[in-house]
């Protein structure tokens, strides 16, 4: 157990661990991940969320089922779970509190898997009584981490492509989609874009695009065709790509904080021209004096 590690750290230590070893966790880990679940954290556009942390029993389990590969989860200790108030940016509030959770989880020596879904009917749902005026978009198992991954994670490690990222050309621009930002270019923002470079999404499609036009640093999303229509027929899954935003947005800002970069989440739409198919304005986050 680390706990005192740098966050940049332990965002690159995270991966989606979807096989635990099923043991009982003791006292000590138990409270510690009580404590970040209990401290509800919100994201930039102050979202009203609540998570609640369910153990890992056969029922619980049977709520993954029909979920494509999330199905294949073993022996978590259990869920954590978040209820979140609907609104114009509710997943995005979503994904950046659930990843700070799920960040506290890895630092303390837990395994974690991002599970994204329809969990509004499900025994989550109840669990958490969410009301009319909420959702449960996604949830994260955890547990500890077995020693050795089965043949089955391995494989959907692989189809995923979990070991890759898109390069920084792809990803991160200067003053506009025209203009590629180099990792030197970035100066000292070069590690929390990293950070936002190795981050986690679903299916890996990385769906986060960075334009630098300094102070300010633009996030767009820019969509997969046809992957929300799919995996909402298919699923029934909520909008994980603005799920991922979220994501990108939390390890942006905490590390950030770590080296004392100081800054804030603003609505400051550049409105650039031409941008590439797909793509859409969501935040931006401003750089301030130190």
């Amino acid at each position: 157990m680390t706990r005192n590690q740098s966050i940049m750290d332990v965002i690159q230590k995270r991966y989606s661990c979807r096989t635990f070893k099923g043991d009982p966790l003791s006292a000590q880990v138990v409270e510690l991940l009580s404590r970040s679940v209990s401290e509800n954290p919100s994201g930039p556009f102050k979202s009203v969320i609540r998570f609640q942390r369910i153990a890992g029993t056969q029922e619980s389990m049977n709520a993954m089922k029909g979920l494509g590969t999330y199905g294949f989860i073993k022996a978590p200790s259990g869920f954590i779970v978040g209820a979140v108030k609907k609104g114009p940016f509710d997943l995005e509030d979503y994904g950046y509190a659930m990843e700070t959770i799920l960040l506290s989880a890895t630092r303390i020596g837990l395994g974690t898997c991002w599970l994204g879904g329809t969990f509004t009917k499900s025994v989550f749902a109840n669990k958490m009584e969410a009301g009319p005026d909420e959702i449960v978009p996604a949830v994260a198992a955890f547990g500890e981490i077995a020693e050795k991954s089965r043949m089955t994670e391995k494989i959907i490690r692989w189809g995923a492509r979990a070991s890759t990222r898109k390069p920084w050309s792809a990803l991160f621009f200067d003053r506009s989609f025209h203009a590629i930002l180099g990792s030197v270019e970035a100066g000292p923002y070069q590690t929390p874009l990293e950070m936002v470079r190795i981050g986690p999404s679903a299916s890996n499609k990385q769906p986060w695009r960075i334009v630098r036009d300094f102070p300010f640093f633009h996030f767009y999303l820019q969509r997969t065709s046809g992957y929300y229509e799919r995996n909402k027929k298919y699923f029934g899954m909520a909008d994980m790509q603005r799920i991922d935003m979220g994501i990108a947005m939390c390890h942006f800002e905490l590390t950030c904080q770590e080296l004392s970069l100081k800054g804030e989440w603003v609505t400051d739409d550049p409105r650039l021209t031409n941008l590439p198919d797909l793509t859409t304005y969501v935040t931006s986050y401003r750089a301030m004096a130190p």
